[in-house]
């Protein structure tokens, strides 16, 4: 039997606009309607996270909203490990399109809280505030047109400051005779004045404080100086051996940090200063190797930056606990000059009573 022929992808290839490509990829695009989830090439396209952290951005994008999207939560929906989901999330969250934040419920609780962003590098450009749209000028309603009834007769009115012009008007009453009653002309109706239209208001002006502040800094922002390596206060030839055999032991311990010669040579003397500080190797080897990222692409790089981020103080002397006893101030005795008694004083001369009688008598 002949191979069977796919009659419907056939008839879509045909119904592709253009030449179809001799090599490559050939999309036919069919418009969705429902269940679909709109992805920019930004992520799918990135040069910068793998595919795995693409695919699970596609996946946490798809969720609704407050579906747990915790490691656990992810390993337990999709058959992908506990680590590659951990990777990709912080593959996801170093270039922005996942923040997770701690905050604290109003009773007490304090939650993590996974924000999942489109489009971070919409957030860095500042929201433009809405044009304001100038009132549409409304002709004025026609007047209505009155409608003719039954003359009536007039109320008795007070008669008016200035004398306006006057016309007999004869309204039938109920005697046999006419009653001549005297009432104003009226005033000749002006025309209705079509009102200006609306002047448009004037854009409002932009404060000088940013409307949105974003969260991770632009790409372009200067990066701050990188700090210095730790250098000991003497580098002796026991302190250097020592830092370099344990920079060189550390493959042994973990694979990922297999280091060249020339990264060990410039990471030594700060490893020296940390021995100079009486740490401990195993503790240097497992603060510097604790929990690497995944992929680890530089492990030069990070030995570096926890080497001077994380170095401890030195250990206190035994006159640093020493508490100072507080100072008394003593007055020493002196020996009166006049009766040679002997009294406090911060100074020589009299006692009190001598100094008394003294006054007294100069008195």
């Amino acid at each position: 039997m002949d191979t069977q022929q796919n009659t419907a992808l056939t008839r879509a290839l045909a119904e592709v606009p253009g030449p179809l490509p001799a090599r490559g990829v050939i999309h036919i695009v069919i418009p969705h309607t429902d269940r679909f989830t709109v992805v920019g090439n930004h992520l799918a396209q990135h040069p910068g996270i793998s595919t795995t952290a693409v695919g699970f951005a596609v996946r946490i994008q798809s969720l609704p909203q407050g579906t747990e999207v915790g490691v656990k939560a992810l390993a337990a929906r999709f058959p992908e490990g506990e680590k590659l989901i951990a990777a990709a999330l912080r593959e996801l969250e170093a270039i922005g399109y996942l923040q997770r934040a701690r905050t604290r419920l109003p009773d007490g609780r304090i939650v993590t809280r996974t924000v999942f962003c489109n489009q971070p590098a919409a957030l860095l450009r500042p929201r433009k505030a809405a044009p304001h749209q100038p009132a549409t000028p409304q002709a004025p309603a026609p007047a209505p047109t009155p409608q003719p009834g039954p003359v009536l007769p007039l109320p008795p009115q007070p008669a008016p400051e200035s004398e306006p012009t006057l016309q007999p008007v004869q309204v039938l009453a109920a005697a046999p005779r006419p009653v001549r009653v005297q009432v104003p002309a009226p005033e000749p109706e002006a025309p209705l004045a079509t009102a200006p239209p609306c002047a448009p208001a004037p854009p409002p002006q932009q404060s000088a404080a940013p409307l949105f502040v974003p969260l991770i800094p632009p790409p372009t922002a200067p990066k701050p100086p990188s700090r210095p390596l730790p250098q000991p206060c003497e580098l002796t030839p026991e302190l250097h051996r020592a830092a370099t055999a344990l920079l060189a032991d550390l493959r042994r311990h973990t694979p990922e940090f297999t280091l060249s010669e020339d990264d060990i040579q410039q990471l030594a003397p700060a490893v020296a200063a940390w021995l100079e500080r009486e740490v401990h190797p195993d503790a240097i080897r497992r603060t510097l190797t604790n929990d690497p990222p995944q992929p680890l692409r530089h492990p030069a790089k990070l030995l570096r930056h926890r080497l001077t981020a994380l170095l401890p103080p030195p250990l206190p002397g035994a006159h640093d606990f020493a508490v100072p006893s507080p100072r008394v101030s003593v007055t020493p005795f002196q020996t009166c000059d006049g009766c040679e008694r002997v009294f406090r004083s911060p100074t020589p001369g009299r006692c009190r009573d001598c100094r008394t009688d003294h006054a007294q008598a100069a008195a």
